[in-house]
This record gives structure tokens, C-alpha cells and sequence, in this order.
């Protein structure tokens, strides 16, 4: 068992999952959506975009641009929310929640192609 193949399919489906928790709920909800989750997604999936970068294979190519996507989004998201509570007038997120968890969902899909490529490539290997 190759340790580096774990490690990288290990982010790659952490981001997933942990992207899905955020997403997950009442889309206009602030109290089913946590910021630190976000924050959590978005750590995660920055480190599998990193593990991406040795990969000189088309599929690596494809994954990577997949998590770049992810990546643009979650990051898009969070600095809504940080906006919100921090800078705008609002003080609270109620009124972004949808925005933000939109921008998560996009990522979410994402994640999602991510992990099909990942099975994909994982099941032509071993024929």
C-alpha cells in the first residue's frame, strides 16, 4: 500500500465530507451552517490542492482544476461571511447565509468530481 496514495485520497474525500457538512441544511438557516466548518472545509481542501501539484498526469491536471475550483469557491464563501460579520453594517450573516452556502455547494460539486475521478482512475489501475 502506497502511504502518499492514502494521504491523497484521504483530503481529497475529507474535503468532500467536511464540504458537505457545511452544505448541508436549510439554505437560508445561519444555525445549520458553522463558519468554523467552512473555515475547516476550506483548510482541508487547500492542503489536497497542494498534494495535487506533483501530479503530472492528464487526470492530475483534471483533479487539480477540479480543486482549484473548490478551493475559489470556499474561499469565495468565506470571505462573504467574513465580510458580513466584520465589515459590512449587517453584523450577522442572515442575510448572505444563501449566498455563502451556494458558494459552497458549487464547491461541493466539485469535491464530488473530484472523488469520481479519484474512483475512476482507482478502478482502471487495478484492470
Amino acid at each position: 500500500m502506497n502511504f502518499e496514495k492514502v494521504m491523497f485520497a484521504f483530503f481529497i474525500v475529507l474535503a468532500l465530507t467536511l464540504n458537505f457538512g457545511f452544505f448541508i441544511g436549510d439554505i437560508d438557516n445561519p444555525a445549520h451552517h458553522d463558519g468554523l466548518e467552512l473555515a475547516a472545509a476550506l483548510a482541508v481542501s487547500l492542503i489536497a490542492t497542494i498534494m495535487k501539484f506533483g501530479d503530472r498526469s492528464q487526470m492530475g491536471a483534471v483533479l487539480l482544476a477540479t480543486s482549484l475550483v473548490a478551493d475559489l469557491q470556499l474561499l469565495i464563501a468565506a470571505g462573504t461571511w467574513v465580510w458580513a460579520v466584520n465589515v459590512s453594517d449587517m453584523g450577522n450573516v442572515s442575510a448572505v447565509i444563501p449566498r455563502i452556502v451556494s458558494l459552497s455547494g458549487g464547491a461541493l460539486l466539485a469535491n464530488l468530481v473530484s472523488v469520481t475521478l479519484l474512483i475512476a482512475e482507482t478502478i482502471s489501475i487495478r484492470r
